[in-house]
């Protein structure tokens, strides 16, 4: 059961089932919000699996504006998808730390 995650019918399936277990060796396009072309961009820049960017966004200290700011401008990312990937993210924090 998740705790800490009230609006889980507001959530898409694709994030849902991201929270709904441990992050594992997931790769990175697992992470909501991460199209296949910004996986290839996070890939090329070594993040291929989902724990590594959830490292990226610990050591921004969860700072969301920061971490879609970097999303953004060194990895590709829309708007959109930096929105729904720190988003995914902050929700996996607030359910597994």
């Amino acid at each position: 059961e998740l705790q800490g995650t009230k609006n889980m019918d507001h959530m898409s399936s694709r994030l849902r089932a991201f929270l709904s277990e441990p992050i594992g060796e997931k790769d990175v396009v697992w992470v909501d919000g991460v199209s296949h072309e910004l996986a290839i961009n996070l890939v090329t820049k070594g993040f291929n699996k989902a724990y590594i960017l959830l490292g990226q966004f610990l050591l921004m200290h969860k700072n969301e504006a920061e971490f879609q700011k970097w999303l953004i401008c060194c990895c590709g990312a829309t708007e959109c998808e930096a929105q729904e990937s720190s988003n995914c993210l902050k929700e996996w924090c607030s359910c597994f730390l």
